[in-house]
């Protein structure tokens, strides 16, 4: 008995010593204090692109150095590997901090406008919740007020536009929606809303002429005494649209619209001229 016992116990020691001997050269250096060489084998993976690994080994070694003047080089490795793995949410956090932290550095600018950029690299396509295209555009915009100079400005400039034209498109969308869903009196507002907020906006002539046809929608389902109001507003906007864009692709379908809204004026000035009499 006493044979069997202490024969599992060298089998579990050899086991043990044999898992241990097994230990890749990774594992038993990210198990070490030796802190110098964890930097050093962190810099080469990140340098071999292997992030994760190269991850593993900054996270021991940001609060080991804070303080010391390897922190700032590490901080930027340790920021730029979120950004490699595709983390941008705690990727902007690190750069920001990184900016904050050493205004002075050279790579300060730099480390600004990755944060703002990974706030880019998080807007959405137009159909979602656009929170974080608002944002990103805040973060670029001020990049440019503190770096008005900077090379970079350029390149801030031309994504603020790429975000404020994915905003363009979800206004004309969200217009369009309204329409197609019958609801033509939002339709009217959020189609005059929208060609006020991007007043330079590529889908002008097209929204134009859904304003008009919304509003004719509009006043035919109205209540006969409030049709004429309607109506004459659909032509007003017909008359605009023409003054705007005389050789418009839309021209035919808007003067149909036109022609309408004047027979549903016609047709309810009737209406309610045999209820007058009815009543009387």
């Amino acid at each position: 008995m006493f044979l069997t016992k202490r024969i599992v116990f060298c089998f579990i020691l050899i086991v043990a010593l044999g898992a241990q001997g097994c230990k890749s050269k990774f594992e038993k250096l990210k198990a070490s204090t030796n802190t110098a060489q964890k930097y050093q084998e962190g810099v080469k993976l990140y340098n071999k692109k292997s992030y994760t690994k190269a991850l593993s080994l900054f996270d021991d070694l940001v609060g080991r150095y804070r303080g010391q003047s390897e922190a700032e080089d590490l901080y930027y490795y340790y920021s730029y590997t979120h950004y490699h793995l595709r983390d941008y949410v705690t990727a902007r956090y690190h750069f920001k901090i990184f900016a904050d932290t050493y205004p002075s550095s050279p790579k300060a600018e730099e480390c600004r406008y990755m944060a703002a950029y990974c706030f880019y690299l998080e807007s959405p396509t137009y159909s979602l919740d656009q929170a974080n295209t608002l944002k990103a555009i805040e973060a670029l915009q001020l990049f440019i007020n503190l770096y008005p100079r900077s090379d970079r400005s350029q390149e801030a400039a031309k994504l603020i536009q790429d975000l404020r034209d994915k905003l363009e498109i979800k206004s004309f969308e969200n217009a369009k929606m309204y329409l197609e869903i019958g609801d033509f009196k939002s339709a009217v507002i959020a189609f005059k809303n929208s060609m006020r907020d991007y007043p330079d906006t590529k889908f002008a002539e097209e929204m134009e002429f859904l304003t008009i046809k919304a509003q004719y929608l509009y006043a035919k389902n109205s209540f006969e005494n409030k049709q004429e109001e309607r109506f004459n507003e659909a032509i007003q906007l017909y008359t605009e649209f023409i003054e705007s864009y005389p050789d418009s692709k839309f021209v035919k379908d808007a003067l149909q619209l036109k022609t309408d809204s004047e027979i549903g004026i016609e047709n309810a000035k009737k209406l309610l001229a045999l209820e007058t009499a009815a009543t009387n």
